[in-house]
């Protein structure tokens, strides 16, 4: 080879080797300008180089860049990883240090920069390059020249067929390559603003637009190799360029479609406009070397078969300090100026070009501003979005007192300086020498530049770069080093990358994406429901930061379960009649969701159903004289398979729920329908779960006269989340489980929640060589996420403000990608780590991945659960099962969970989750928060249409003598009417509590605890109830000793002058009183007058009137009378903030889905009346005092008493019990 080099010293250059004598290369100065360049006399296959410092010296090198070209000029800079441009050097003279090239070069030039030497040497170096010579096939195409290939008909079908090249070009737009078929189908590769199209076009008309099939690859034009292979394989498509790869389905076309002949260039005008102007190399079909065949015939126009290439320097502005100063117009006239270049850039700012104004002392800045080019303070020349990475052209001229801007080939951007334009002697590009004490106004400029033009001759920059001519610094020349970072874009979900010179970002706006990479929608409706949210609309990402889109679906939690609801097009009743000349009827159903996310749902559900009714009458779906059905469905994956079994029935058993159970009304058959009769029958729910959803429905015996039938398929139902629950206790810190190498070479997204009594321990870590990934809690209160991809060690940290020891969930997110590490506790904000703008970006693991830990470090002792690598979830249970010191599953759901059971409802256990009972509550919903509400009309004296609960059922031998000795009294009104009476408490022995607002707007509270004494009135000191606001009323007794608290009000007390007994109760009224003969006068007048407004949440000790009444009117001892409708009377959305059943914390918006309960009484006559039976009184009592005990021997943490801990019935309503049974529940 031969050598070169910049101001250099070369000394007998030997080989790196344990050389004897005196060498190596030396340039006269040691500074970043020099570089070493090795002619290797033809185009070369590289694979390695090594480097040695200089014989006998202080003299080498400790890093270095390396630069290959085809031509000795536009040289690229070697990237490993495509990040990363320094390679390590030498540690001293003697030693060699070779570095194998990840991936092979083809080059005939090699260039060697000198980054870092030793201190206390020069720069020194001896050099040896490993490779093999390069032999190709090449062809020049000038745009108007063509080359095609017709293929034999022997050659025309293969099970698999590849066409493979290399191309390079300084043109960004042309037909590459396309391949003819049958039919008029072709396939072609087209370059489009630097980027290689995959089209599909069917016929060769005008009129026929191209099917854009993949779009791969950029900044193409670069006038560079690039590696592109097209492969055709199976029912797939692969097209790959450089190191990257997009596999797209063949379209149903395509299927039997044999290629005809192959061409460079199209023939047909219609097809491209616009041909390729290039070099094309190795361009092979199978095999067959088509530049091989060409070469002697099927070529037209001016082909040569060698690459001729244009020399055109490019120069790189890669920083702040970066600028390109020239010698400015020869003659300064009036109009003696014309500068000319090209740019290309990702910023939408930047100082392009400055000179100074001799005339007026001052400078004209050119530059660029929201991606327009300006011009000083005028305004913006024409053409946009300038940042685009692709080729500008910009022309400066003054003419007669006018600066005229012209950006590609559009003129305008016209401005008329009130004086003589005189142009100084240096032009500056890209910035400005800090020595010409002159301040940049305006953002660097960070980008490449070609084609300078002064006074209409060209710049010579390779002088320039000889300091022969002008000046420089912090320049790349005669390279661009352009990156385009959004190729391919690592930006997930749908979200649009976009970047500048240094960086890329993800815009998530317009799609449904993540944030930083993590993704802000829960997994399932069981996810929604544990952040404490309620019924209604919501994105589930089933897969977390996996490929699947997040989709939006109902979540039904009015139930135990909590149900997802998938929609299709058509889950209504339809009828279907006989119709002319059709014999079957054939119904397709279209999800709301997309078929990935459909199958990701099912998969991970615990249980999934749809209903499939069949209503019948003289329709058999089953049996025919020939043995096959008359009508059938199609569910499962994909287009679904063919389904002969119905509602209630095993897979494959041709069959209906009758059939299986024995019992249809023709034994012979095993469907009633398949009886033929007039009488309607019906078909119902499917539940196996491999046959879901249903895509299809074909109904067959429909056609005869007197056949009809109707169907309905309903939407998608599944509950239950397998990832969410699947968690494992690790009982040791020795104890691990061990799962496959975590591959997250390029992103590497966790998620898992955790809780724990220790204060630290490793969650998790994968090992390498030298790399490794690691989470950990380092202390009571800080998580640490660490890892190594070759930079060095980094951490994240997030510190919280409470233990993270409590043994409560906690849930922790971590990732890492090119760009960042992310840390995410909680619901804390996130911490992150930028990543090395220059460094390696491959995460390489090869130990196996430990769950708790195998190394040194000190491992986790608690739960792990839903622990998900980049949208994957580690079946830790199953492995858990098979491993010592791991136990499946976790329990303890209500410690971190109890807190979303409101209003006295009890947390229960489950085995996934937990379930709030309001039994014992006045409330229901999913969390005891949905109110029970009657609002009750102006009555009249009518009483046809009452409300009566009266308890009849329970025999008179269990009317004992037990005595109440406090209660417990709570509810909520809005009225209008004064006096009026809200409950009314009777007992056995004429004593009663009656709760009424008197005339004056206040709340009296009567009791008449003994029968031979009056009643005593006790009256609140809180005025203005009846003014039609939500009032809230408490009331609590403990025998002689009253309290009440109306609203926020403090509370008042009162005392008792009886002996606080209230002996064998009777009934409990709402509303007017008919059996008032046991009640004073005054107060029978105003029981007769019943309760105009609403009530709402009414609660005695354990009873729950209106709860009872309105949710459980058949099991409950109530008699009601008058029609029940719905109303949202006691609704308070200010006061409650579960009023809102559809709440979207994540996406700003809610919907008001409660529902409560109206009783309407025409006649006007309303009362809910629970006799209530003294010895269920005292049953329940017992029950819940001796529950209470149970509660306090079992020292249940986090259990809190919500009222007064004296209280006696205030531990079976007002406490946060956790129970891992359910509860009695007791109307009475």
């Amino acid at each position: 080879p031969r050598w070169k080099s910049n101001k250099s010293h070369i000394s007998n250059v030997f080989p790196p080797s344990l050389s004897t004598g005196a060498g190596g290369w030396s340039p006269l100065t040691s500074d970043q300008y020099q570089w070493l360049e090795v002619d290797l006399g033809e185009r070369t296959k590289l694979t390695a180089v090594a480097t040695q410092g200089r014989y006998g010296s202080s003299d080498w090198l400790t890093s270095y860049l390396l630069m290959f070209s085809d031509t000795g000029h536009n040289w690229q800079q070697y990237r490993q990883e495509d990040s990363i441009g320094a390679f390590p050097g030498n540690s001293n003279a003697d030693s060699v240090v070779q570095y194998k090239l990840q991936q092979p070069v083809i080059a005939r030039f090699l260039r060697l920069f000198p980054l870092d030497w030793n201190p206390i040497g020069r720069i020194g170096l001896r050099l040896e390059a490993y490779g093999c010579p390069h032999t190709s096939d090449v062809v020049s195409l000038d745009g108007s020249s063509s080359l095609v290939y017709r293929l034999s008909p022997g050659l025309r079908r293969t099970s698999k067929e590849v066409v493979s090249l290399n191309l390079k070009t300084l043109r960004n737009s042309g037909t590459l390559l396309h391949a003819e078929g049958w039919g008029g189908l072709s396939l072609s590769l087209e370059l489009e603003r630097g980027k290689l199209l995959l089209l599909l076009r069917q016929g060769g008309t005008s009129s026929s637009e191209p099917r854009r099939l993949a779009s791969l690859g950029s900044l193409l034009d670069d006038q560079h190799w690039h590696r592109v292979v097209l492969e055709r394989q199976s029912a797939h498509l692969n097209l790959t360029v450089d190191k990257h790869t997009e596999t797209v389905q063949i379209p149903a076309e395509f299927s039997h479609w044999d290629i005809e002949q192959v061409g460079l260039d199209s023939e047909n005008p219609v097809i491209s406009t616009r041909d390729f102007h290039g070099c094309l190399e190795n361009l092979l079909y199978n095999d067959l070397n088509l530049i091989e065949q060409a070469k002697r015939n099927d070529h037209q126009g001016n082909v040569t078969f060698s690459c001729a290439e244009p020399v055109t320097i490019a120069v790189t502005f890669p920083g702040p300090q970066s600028f390109l100063q020239v010698p400015g117009p020869t003659v300064s006239t009036l109009g003696g100026l014309s500068v000319g270049f090209q740019f290309r850039t990702w910023n939408k700012v930047g100082l392009l070009l400055t000179f100074d104004l001799l005339q007026q002392g001052g400078v004209a800045w050119l530059y660029l501003s929201e991606a327009r080019v300006h011009i000083s303070n005028s305004f913006p020349s024409p053409g946009s979005a300038l940042n685009d990475g692709q080729w500008h052209s910009v022309d400066l001229n003054s003419r007669y007192g006018r600066f005229t801007i012209t950006v590609d080939k559009k003129e305008g951007g016209v401005s008329s300086p009130s004086f003589p334009v005189t142009v100084g002697r240096q032009l500056f590009f890209g910035g400005k020498n800090n020595s010409e004490n002159c301040s940049n106004p305006f953002d660097i400029f960070q980008g490449c530049m070609r084609l300078l033009t002064v006074d209409n001759q060209p710049v010579d920059l390779i002088m320039v770069q000889q300091r022969l001519l002008g000046n420089y610094s912090h320049l790349q020349i005669d390279m661009c080093g352009i990156t385009d970072r959004c190729s391919p874009s690592h930006c997930e979900h749908g979200g649009r990358c976009s970047q500048s010179w240094t960086v890329f970002h993800c815009n998530c706006s317009d799609s449904v994406c993540y944030t930083q990479g993590i993704s802000v929608y829960e997994q399932s409706c069981e996810a929604y429901k544990h952040n404490g949210n309620t019924s209604g609309h919501y994105y589930i990402d089933v897969d977390g930061s996996g490929p699947i889109k997040p989709q939006l679906v109902y979540c039904n939690m009015t139930e135990e379960n909590t149900w997802m609801v998938i929609q299709h097009n058509n889950s209504e009743l339809t009828r279907v009649r006989p119709s002319p000349g059709v014999n079957q009827h054939l119904l397709y159903f279209d999800y709301s969701s997309e078929e990935e996310h459909l199958l990701a749902v099912i998969s991970q559900s615990e249980h999934c159903e749809q209903e499939l009714s069949y209503h019948c009458r003289k329709s058999r779906l089953l049996n025919t004289p020939e043995g096959s059905p008359f009508s059938w469905w199609l569910g499962g994956p994909g287009p679904g398979h063919l389904q002969t079994y119905w509602g209630g029935a095993q897979p494959d058993s041709q069959q209906c729920a009758c059939g299986l159970q024995g019992d249809c009304v023709d034994p012979q058959h095993y469907c009633n329908c398949d009886a033929d009769r007039t009488e309607w029958y019906y078909s119902g729910l499917l539940t196996h779960m491999g046959s879901l959803p249903v895509r299809s429905l074909v109904l067959g015996d429909i056609q005869r006269p007197g056949s009809e039938a109707t169907y309905r398929v309903g939407p998608l139902r599944c509950h239950g989340d397998k990832n969410l629950w699947n968690a494992a206790f690790f009982d040791k810190e020795t104890s691990y489980l061990h799962f496959p190498t975590f591959h997250g070479e390029l992103s590497a997204d966790i998620t898992f929640l955790f809780k724990t009594t220790s204060s630290s321990g490793v969650f998790l870590e994968n090992l390498g060589i030298k790399d490794f990934i690691r989470i950990e809690l380092s202390s009571s209160t800080q998580v640490v996420f660490s890892f190594d991809v070759g930079n060095g060690p980094l951490e994240v940290h997030v510190e919280s403000s409470v233990p993270l020891n409590d043994n409560r969930w906690h849930r922790v997110r971590a990732e890492r990608n090119v760009k960042e590490a992310l840390l995410q506790l909680d619901e804390l904000p996130a911490a992150t780590q930028e990543a090395p703008a220059d460094g390696h970006f491959h995460l390489q693991l090869n130990s196996q991945l430990f769950i708790g830990t195998a190394s040194r470090q000190k491992g986790f002792r608690g739960c792990i659960r839903s622990l998900q690598l980049n949208g994957v979830t580690l079946d830790l249970e199953e492995r858990a099962k098979i491993t010592p010191g791991v136990r499946p599953g976790c329990p303890g759901h209500c410690s971190s969970y109890g807190s979303l059971c409101l209003n006295q409802g009890h947390c229960v256990e489950r085995a996934s989750g937990f379930h709030c009972d309001c039994g014992l509550s006045a409330y229901a919903g999913v969390f005891c928060h949905t109110g029970i509400h009657t609002h009750t009309h102006t009555p009249t004296h009518t009483k046809k249409n009452e409300v009566h609960c009266v308890d009849s059922a329970l025999p008179s031998s269990i009317y004992s003598d037990t005595t109440l000795r406090g209660e417990n009294v709570s509810l909520s009104f809005r009225t209008n009417q004064s006096p009026a009476l809200l409950l009314y408490v009777s007992s056995h022995y004429r004593e009663y509590l009656a709760l009424l607002i008197n005339e004056y707007d206040k709340l009296e509270v009567r009791y008449k605890l003994d029968n031979n004494r009056e009643a005593e009135v006790l009256t609140s000191s809180t005025r203005s109830l009846a003014n039609g606001q939500l009032h809230t009323v408490a009331i609590q007794r403990v025998t002689n000793s009253v309290s009440v608290q109306i609203d926020q009000n403090a509370k008042e007390d009162f005392n008792l002058t009886s002996d606080g007994e209230f002996n064998t109760v009777k009934s409990l009224v709402l509303g007017r009183v008919h059996d008032s003969d046991d009640l004073d006068p005054d107060l029978a007048k105003l029981a007769s007058l019943g309760f105009i407004g609403c009530l709402s949440a009414v609660h005695f000790n354990s009873i729950n009137p209106l709860k009872a009444a309105l949710l459980h009117p058949d099991t409950s001892p109530i008699i009601i009378a008058g029609p029940l409708v719905q109303s949202s009377c006691g609704s308070s959305a200010s006061a409650n903030p579960y009023t809102a059943e559809n709440t979207h914390h994540l996406s700003g918006t809610s919907e008001d889905l409660n529902t409560f309960i109206h009783i309407h009484c025409l006649a006007g006559v309303i009362a809910v009346v629970i006799f209530v039976i003294v010895t269920g009184l005292a049953i329940t009592a017992r029950f819940l005092y001796r529950r209470k005990e149970t509660y306090v021997n079992r020292d249940v943490k986090g259990v809190k008493e919500r009222d007064s801990p004296d209280f006696p019935f205030n531990n079976q309503t007002d406490s946060q019990n956790v129970s891992s049974e359910n509860p009695k529940e007791y109307f009475i």
